[in-house]
């Protein structure tokens, strides 16, 4: 039992570097193929009581370095969303204030311009 332990840590050490080399890079796509093997093998660490404690340890604090990334990169991905979503929203009408102090939409089509003078 304790030889399987030990292969199920390394194997799981093993992907959390990977996982951690992907978020760093941006590679989604092997992220998405780390997460099944990284959930099983947390499943079978789960279900078997661990003999070596200092290895949970460090396991554990890859698991909470790799969230940290991971939180990081959603956070820059929905930011990245919200400045399309609002570049999107200029592109499609200028908003300028007028003589009374409300806001005017101006619609632009396709083809319109604008000129700006100071």
């Amino acid at each position: 039992m304790a030889e399987t332990n030990t292969e199920t840590s390394v194997k799981l050490n093993e992907i959390l570097d990977e996982e951690r080399e992907a978020l760093l890079r941006g590679d989604l796509e092997k992220l998405s193929a780390l997460l099944v093997p990284k959930e099983t093998l947390i499943e079978a660490m789960n279900s078997i009581p661990q003999a070596d404690l200092n290895a949970v340890r460090i396991l554990d604090g890859k698991v909470r370095r790799n969230q940290a990334l991971l939180d990081g990169a959603l956070e820059g991905i929905r930011s990245v969303a919200h400045r399309m979503a609002r570049l999107r929203d200029v592109k499609g009408a200028l908003e300028t204030y007028g003589a009374d102090g409300k806001r005017h939409d101006i619609p632009l089509g396709p083809d319109s311009s604008v000129e700006r003078r100071a």
